[in-house]
């Protein structure tokens, strides 16, 4: 059996490009150097030329390349120094998908320090610098989980964390964020406290499948539904619909001898995109790819194929918004 993640296995699964013309901004992807595993611009080209129009692309952070001397709370500085080299090498692809937009990493409640770490990412960026992610996924049982989230406890709910989420709007920044399903909750509150700032909720608020959440899909997914619906109340919040393919959601594919194709993503996840389009609306919603982390389950051209289906059933102008207005307008690609 191939290795889940190689392009061997990947390559087992070949599809028809469906609507190929339509323009894709991916605003999901991670870049890093790490043992036996790089993933810089080659790597990404190779998934974004595989066959969709993918015109642009948003970097988020995924604690890469940090700095290792100066003041610790610049070290992720690095990062945006590392992808903003790569960025302006994609300018010159020759129509190939050029990364738009970074989304760096800031620790919000270092509130006295952010202005500075906040004007460091600016000037490291050359003009991409858009917001920040200080996710705050925290489990209980991280020895159950693939990618166990690093947040503190209750980090959502702390005074210094929402005050830095605070200055972040005020100086015209986004958010990003990453929790788990039993999370939601404490997002939606978050969300309430701090209208003032632009949040995008990724991987749909990651709905576990595996450890002591394996088996409890329906009654997981009956909660997360009503989450979802109080989440979208909040008009400051945008849906990043895509992430449901890593291991930790439990669908299994990374375990088989062969990937997940479009139908298979189709028929395991369109309720969880359905609903939160219906909830958020397809202006406040964009797929996302999440790559190469759902690399485990899946190719790039597969997942970008069942999304087509997905969207399928929207008029054009939703189907613009879900797969490059929304990301255009929140990450001011231009």
């Amino acid at each position: 059996m191939a290795t889940p993640g190689t392009r061997e296995w990947l390559d087992q699964v070949q599809e028809p490009i469906i609507d190929p013309d339509r323009q894709i901004v991916d605003p999901h992807h991670h870049l890093w150097r790490r043992p036996g595993y790089d993933y810089v611009l080659d790597h990404l080209w190779s998934d974004t030329e595989s066959g969709h129009n993918v015109t642009a692309t948003v970097f988020i952070e995924c604690r890469a390349e940090y700095r290792k001397s100066g003041p610790e709370h610049l070290f992720s500085v690095g990062e945006t120094e590392f992808v903003a080299e790569i960025a302006a090498a994609s300018v010159n692809g020759e129509g190939k998908a050029i990364i738009s937009a970074i989304v760096a990493h800031a620790d919000l409640t270092r509130h006295q320090e952010l202005d500075e770490v906040l004007d460091a990412h600016v000037a490291a960026g050359a003009g991409l610098f858009r917001g920040i992610r200080d996710a705050g996924a925290r489990d209980p049982h991280p020895e159950a989980l693939t990618i166990p989230g690093r947040a503190p406890e209750g980090l959502y709910g702390r005074s210094d964390f929402r005050r830095g989420l605070a200055r972040l709007g005020e100086r015209g920044h986004s958010y990003d964020t990453w929790h788990y399903h039993h999370q939601n909750q404490a997002f939606a509150e978050l969300a309430r406290s701090v209208p003032g700032t632009t949040m995008v909720m990724d991987h749909f608020g990651t709905p576990l499948g595996v450890g002591p959440y394996a088996g409890k899909r329906e009654e997981i997914l009956s909660q997360w539904r009503k989450d979802i619906v109080e989440i979208a109340r909040c008009p400051n919040v945008i849906a990043k619909l895509g992430g449901l393919a890593m291991p930790d959601n439990g669908f299994g594919w990374n375990t088989r001898a062969t990937p997940a194709t479009s139908d298979e993503l189709v028929h395991a996840q369109q309720d969880y995109y359905l609903h939160a389009i219906d909830a958020f609306g397809p202006d406040r919603c964009m797929f996302e790819s999440n790559f190469p982390v759902d690399k485990f389950s899946l190719s790039y051209h597969v997942y970008w194929n069942a999304m087509k289906k997905i969207a399928a059933r929207f008029s054009e102008a939703e189907q613009t918004a879900l797969f490059s207005g929304t990301a255009s307008r929140i990450y001011r690609l231009g």
